[in-house]
């Protein structure tokens, strides 16, 4: 969490992570346990395929915080 929090080069949300990975773009990525069952699985499926490490975060609250936004977030990534 703390590459996240540091991180100038990061995306933040679903969609933004979900094109980073299609594109290769990404290094890691970052789910919430108590993101919506479909939008979890549905990154951490693809980040699988990517060959990408996917970190699970325990609230979406938390995951927003280390993203600095003021919004619970589902998912982030650190790009390459």
């Amino acid at each position: 969490m703390e590459n996240l929090k540091h991180a100038d080069k990061k995306v933040v949300g679903t969609k933004q992570v979900m094109r980073a990975l299609n594109a290769g773009f990404l290094a890691k990525v970052y789910v919430a346990n108590d993101a919506d069952t479909f939008l979890f699985q549905r990154v951490a499926r693809a980040a699988e395929d990517a060959g990408v490490p996917t970190v699970r975060v325990a609230t979406m609250k938390e995951l927003g915080d280390a993203c600095r936004v003021a919004v619970p977030t589902a998912a982030a990534g650190l790009l390459k």
